[in-house]
């Protein structure tokens, strides 16, 4: 399984970018493999548009089967939901500690987008 993270900086220790769709990248986790990866996302930092529909995309492309980050908008989570991505929303904290509480199960798993578009 490997799960996504927004975060603000390519390292596993960086804190949880709290917006999905103009996350500076995406901290991907290989839970089989124990390994991490980074997605930059660095395109959609000031896309005028289409930032989160984008971004869905890339964690889908990547293979992910669940995101974790903060604030996650109609359009992408439409994306990531039809891609079956299981998304899981984390209040600040470290990319390494949103796996962590994601594996032990005390993350809440969003039923729909949390803020209206272009937040």
């Amino acid at each position: 399984m490997k799960i996504a993270v927004s975060a603000q900086e390519k390292n596993p220790q960086s804190h949880v970018d709290p917006r999905f769709g103009r996350a500076k990248c995406f901290m991907v986790y290989d839970d089989e493999e124990k390994r991490w990866e980074a997605i930059d996302n660095q395109q959609n930092l000031q896309a005028a548009q289409g930032a989160g529909i984008q971004s869905a995309a890339n964690v889908v492309n990547a293979g992910c089967n669940v995101l974790i980050g903060g604030h996650c908008g109609p359009k992408a989570f439409d994306v990531l939901s039809k891609a079956e991505v299981s998304v899981y929303a984390v209040e600040g904290g470290t990319v390494e500690a949103a796996v962590d509480a994601y594996r032990r199960g005390v993350l809440k798993r969003l039923g729909n987008a949390d803020v209206e578009g272009h937040w």
